[in-house]
């Protein structure tokens, strides 16, 4: 996997052109704890890709042959690999996003799911593809995907593990847009650009608040939300946003 974090923006990018970039657990691994090391006073947002022509084809299939020796051991390798990058990417208060420059299937598909905001080639290929080889989806897959493209548009592609263009993917708003493959790096960077002109510890309370409302009532949910507000009206970044607005310039985020 490489990183590079040079401008103030972490870049992800699976490496493993040959293998479309399947992920191994200890990929998985990696991944979260990179994710886990991003903090809002070093970086404004986090991008993940693949290298070569494909996103990421999902779990490596021969990691998945090596059977672990019980039921137990295999519990504490999903949730340790995995399942440590679903809480990692759910509760990262950088925003991320996901260019998709090809293929994202099974838990690749589940990783451009979590991501807080996806642009996919016009080329690229999705699917759920888990029922295929005997598994449900992981990843985070039956918890994101029913809460992003709906419950029975979730059941169609888990249960059936069919492949889908990047229109539909779009339609479904499991990406914010498809674009030409020509035009990704510069879709994505315009975001970057003004993700990193945004305060990003205002961002990331609202990240907190719209994942962590998901499960509550509405009352619940207000209160939370209205608690985090209390909470961003004492920041210096809604200080420095009040002062630009009223002296009619554009504000200067610290972070």
């Amino acid at each position: 996997m490489n990183v590079d974090s040079d401008d103030g923006i972490l870049r992800i990018a699976f490496d493993r052109p040959d293998a479309l970039n399947a992920m191994t657990r200890e990929i998985a691994t990696t991944l979260a704890e990179t994710i886990e090391d991003a903090t809002v006073e070093e970086y404004d947002a986090i991008v993940i890709t693949g290298e070569g022509d494909a996103f990421s084809a999902g779990g490596d299939m021969q990691s998945l042959a090596q059977a672990p020796e019980s039921t137990r051991d295999a519990y504490e390798t999903v949730t340790d690999s995995f399942g440590r990058t679903v809480e990692a990417m759910l509760e990262c208060p950088v925003p991320i996003v996901a260019k998709v420059n090809g293929d994202a299937v099974g838990a690749g598909l589940a990783i451009v799911a979590l991501a807080d905001i996806a642009y996919a080639a016009e080329d690229a290929t999705f699917s759920c593809a888990f029922v295929r080889i005997g598994l449900i989806p992981d990843t985070g897959g039956t918890f994101m995907l029913p809460r992003i493209i709906g419950l029975r548009a979730a059941k169609q592609l888990a249960f059936t593990g069919e492949f889908f263009g990047a229109d539909r993917a779009a339609d479904l708003e499991l990406v914010n847009e498809t674009v030409a493959a020509a035009d990704l790096d510069d879709r994505v960077e315009e975001t970057v650009t003004q993700l990193r002109n945004r305060p990003t510890e205002i961002i990331g309370a609202t990240k907190q608040a719209m994942h962590e409302n998901m499960a509550r009532p509405w009352s619940e949910a207000l209160d939370y939300e209205n608690l985090l507000q209390v909470q961003a009206r004492t920041s210096d970044a809604h200080e420095e946003g009040v002062a630009a607005f009223l002296e009619g310039r554009d504000p200067e985020f610290e972070t």
